[in-house]
């Protein structure tokens, strides 16, 4: 097929697009584009639109969608240049719409929102490609009464479905979404909306607001008549052009993360999809959702839809509720009170500003008819009583409620325990809990320490010493119950004091960790260490240094917050035994690039083998070696001693092996061209020498010579090579820095002679 052939397939398209298209501009309320993989580079595209169908003298769907497919490179909304092709372009037919049911509210009545669904489902196949697919469809505009975009009469809206490379090469779903939002929400009442999308390949998926994008524009339509509007800036383009696309600009209050404004904001759960919050602006406005899907910690694509909510004033409804113990069936209410035949009944209903009266019926009790919000009610004795609770009585807007309210007799928790103090022994709890009904069913212990128990009476053994809260919460055969909670000061001495040190044998100076195991102890007791050499010390776990060598033998004293004492004595619990000491010195002390090698003098006491480490170029075993440094540098030397008994002690001292620079010129020189002291120049180790420089200016204050090149003499003439200038006396100045950084400067005279 020749391009021509392509050419006129393509108008013929959009003719037939346009034929069958409403240029007409404002309708749009919402959409989104989900995809299903079929296998073989073929992908299901469904793409539902939503429209304002209250909207006066606005377009309808679409009966073919211009759909437009581009691909591109793996980079964020395509944006890098010279990326993007187009890959094919068609006609979805329009394949059913249906009506959005208004929300039915409980408690308001919201006004009436019209909304369609127009549904258009296709076939794309897609060769397995490392870049990703957009297949895009744009229209405009919105509704112009949107409250929070600039100009939402011209703003039209972008719906793609990206098959990112990822998807591609899994063959994944994208998620879809379970429902639409609610066509209405109630300012000024909760909205609790789960916006939840199912995975049908169990990818992780995580919700976020995100920005509407634009699309489209008014050329062609109303407002601009004879211009394209099948063009990027069209009624309707044809097809939908390329990425990336502009998200709309919205008003100030408002953002992609907060479009319906207002403070606190509406929020979306990352995690479920659902949206909360209390809006309190009146408005039409413009919302985006994104679920980014991820399998693996890795993105695959992220689903995008836009949606219109209408805040509007509901008239308000009216629900009676009581708090009760029980719900018995629809709106029957079962209240229990144990031991007191006056109780008062909260009441619960609402919405409570609009409720203008309350009307409350006990026959059998004291007073029999109440008319405040909250009940206060008395009856004559144990037994069932029935009553009835109306809310705005005689209105159209009334409700009620039934209540059976059964007065049993009192039941009261109670409990005692008994334990030696001092002794890490069991404490024995017993039930003391009555109940008029004759019968305790439950009983429910909670110790306080992470146990709990339904038992009547027990014994239970605490590990660690501390306040303790218990509590014992009962219940009878009615159904009545009772708590009572009781503390206690659990804080004895343990039964054996076990100590471990870290060691037992150890080099002086020695630092030993006294591991107390005994139970049950803790930072409340006071506990007292005798270590043995004259030293005591505080504390659960204590380190102590033992500076001389011996056998000490270790005491504890433990003594519990309460007064419980205990104690425990270790004999010869550690021994110590001598170390040596390391010392060195070397020859000679300042060590150069010239005279690198140092003589190493051990001047250690108590050893009898030695380990040389000289820096991390090698090493000796020898008591007083010499070694050659390879450098220049600092120079970490160890020495590692040990003693007879196998004791070590480690010293590290830091040698210099320094560059150095001498530098010397003469007094005088002739430029006779004998060959003897023909130039003025310096002579020294020049190697580390840095930003040399030599000036020469004659004594009428000419400058007659300079260099940057230390081994580059002066021969007299000016500049090296002009005339040769007279005999007298010359002024030089030398700078330059020696190899740690110091700067040098030396001034002095030479006499020049021929």
């Amino acid at each position: 097929m020749t391009r021509a052939e392509i050419l006129i397939i393509y108008l013929f398209l959009i003719l037939t697009m346009l034929v069958s298209t409403d240029l007409r501009a404002g309708h749009i309320v919402g959409g989104d584009v989900t995809s299903r993989c079929l296998g073989s580079g073929r992908f299901e595209i469904t793409m539902k639109l939503y429209r304002d169908c209250n909207c006066v003298e606005c377009a309808d769907f679409d009966e073919n969608a211009a759909i437009g497919v581009y691909r591109c490179g793996n980079n964020i909304d395509c944006r890098g240049l010279g990326q993007i092709s187009a890959f094919q372009s068609f006609s979805a037919p329009l394949l059913s719409r249906t009506s959005i049911p208004t929300p039915d509210y409980p408690c308001l009545i919201p006004p009436n929102v019209c909304v369609q669904e127009g549904v258009y489902r296709f076939i794309v196949t897609l060769p397995s490609s490392t870049e990703n697919y957009y297949i895009v469809y744009q229209r405009c505009c919105r509704n112009q009464t949107i409250t929070n975009i600039v100009n939402p009469r011209s703003a039209g809206a972008t719906f793609f479905a990206e098959i990112t490379a990822e998807s591609q090469a899994a063959c994944n779903n994208s998620p879809t979404f379970n429902e639409f939002p609610p066509t209405v929400i109630c300012s000024n009442f909760p909205l609790e909306y789960d916006h939840s999308a199912v995975d049908s390949d169990g990818d992780s998926l995580v919700y976020r607001f995100c920005a509407p994008l634009d699309g489209g524009g008014l050329l062609g339509g109303p407002d601009a008549p004879g211009q394209t509007p099948t063009g990027c800036n069209g009624i309707i383009p044809t097809p939908g052009c390329p990425p990336p696309y502009d998200p709309v600009i919205f008003q100030g209050g408002y953002s992609a993360t907060n479009p319906l404004g207002g403070n606190p904001i509406i929020t979306i759960d990352p995690v479920t999809g659902l949206i909360s919050g209390t809006p309190t602006i009146l408005g039409q406005f413009v919302v985006g959702v994104c679920v980014d899907e991820f399998r693996d910690g890795q993105l695959l694509g992220t689903l995008r839809r836009d949606f219109q909510f209408n805040t509007a004033s509901c008239d308000p409804n009216v629900f009676a509720d009581i708090e009760s113990d029980r719900v018995i069936g629809d709106q029957r209410y079962s209240v229990i009170s144990c031991g007191s035949t006056t109780l008062t009944i909260n009441n619960r209903s609402g919405v409570e500003q609009f409720i203008r009266a309350y009307d409350w019926s006990f026959p059998d009790a004291t007073p029999s008819t109440i008319t405040t919000r909250h009940a206060t009610i008395t009856f004559p004795d144990t037994g069932t009583y029935t009553g009835t609770l109306i809310i705005n009585p005689g209105l159209s807007c009334a409700d009620s409620a039934d209540i059976v309210v059964s007065i049993y007799p009192a039941i009261d928790a109670d409990f005692e325990f008994d334990y030696d103090t001092c002794v890490a022994a069991p404490v024995q709890f017993t039930d003391l809990s009555t109940s008029g009904s004759g019968q305790i069913t439950r009983w429910d212990w909670d110790m306080d320490n992470g146990v709990r128990k339904q038992v009547r009476s027990h014994n239970e053994l605490y590990p660690d010493p501390g306040v303790y809260d218990v509590e014992l919460k009962v219940e009878d055969i009615n159904g009545c119950r009772d708590s009572i909670t009781k503390t206690i000061n659990y804080f004895p001495v343990p039964e054996t004091v076990i100590v471990e040190p870290d060691k037992n044998l150890a080099c002086s100076p020695a630092g030993i960790l006294f591991l107390n195991l005994s139970e049950p102890i803790d930072e409340t007791y006071d506990i007292t260490w005798d270590f043995g050499d004259g030293n005591t010390g505080k504390g659960i776990s204590p380190t102590h240094i033992y500076e001389m060598d011996g056998v000490y033998t270790v005491r504890v004293d433990i003594v519990s917050p309460i007064g419980c004492r205990t104690s425990a004595t270790f004999p010869n619990a550690i021994n110590v035994v001598p170390s040596p000491r390391a010392d060195f010195s070397w020859t000679p002390e300042k060590l150069t690039h010239i005279r690198k090698t140092a003589q190493f003098n051990n001047l250690s006491e108590d050893e009898i083998a030695w380990s040389w480490m000289f820096g991390t170029e090698g090493t000796s075993t020898l008591e007083n070696p010499s070694y050659a440094f390879a450098d220049t540098g600092m120079y970490e030397v160890k020495l590692i001693v040990t003693h007879e008994n196998g004791c070590m002690d480690t010293i590290s001292k830091m040698l210099d092996v320094e560059p150095v620079v001498t530098y010397f010129v003469p007094n005088a020189f002739t430029s006779n061209g004998d060959g003897l002291n023909d130039d003025f120049v310096g002579k020294g180790i020049l190697d580390y020498m840095n930003n040399f420089s030599l000036t020469i200016v004659a004594r009428w204050g000419e400058e007659v010579y300079t260099s940057e090149d230390p081994l580059a003499g002066w021969n007299g003439r000016h500049y090296n090579s002009g005339r040769l200038l007279p005999e007298g006396v010359y002024t030089y100045l030398i700078r330059f820095v020696e190899p740690r950084g110091k700067e040098i400067e030396l001034k002095g005279i030479v006499t020049l002679l021929h």
